[in-house]
């Protein structure tokens, strides 16, 4: 799993590339912890364009840095999901909490 984040007009964008899966999952946790805890921004995009990918490992860390981030009033979106990625959030609901922007 390779992770990248950069902060852009107020938007934190984090990028995943990989596989999200129980292997990957406390890196990424980690990770996205980590960039979350900063400042600077007021809602977050996690980009899943290179995400080949995901198991119920992986929705879990999503859902987790998305509950923190509702504690804290900031809300998180996904963008450019995988066809594999898309399937998953919609079998599950997931863009209910995580809507999809462009």
């Amino acid at each position: 799993m390779k992770l990248a984040n950069k902060v852009y007009k107020g938007v934190l964008y984090i990028s995943l590339d990989g596989e999200l899966d129980e292997y990957s999952a406390e890196y990424t946790r980690t990770y996205m912890e980590q960039v979350m805890n900063g400042t600077g921004f007021t809602q977050i995009v996690i980009d899943l364009t290179n995400l080949s990918f995901m198991d119920s490992t992986g929705i879990g860390v999503l859902i987790g840095r998305y509950k923190k981030m509702k504690d804290k009033n900031i809300p998180v979106f996904v963008a450019n999901p995988s066809s594999q990625a898309d399937r998953i959030f919609k079998m599950t609901g997931l863009y209910q909490v995580m809507p999809k922007v462009s």
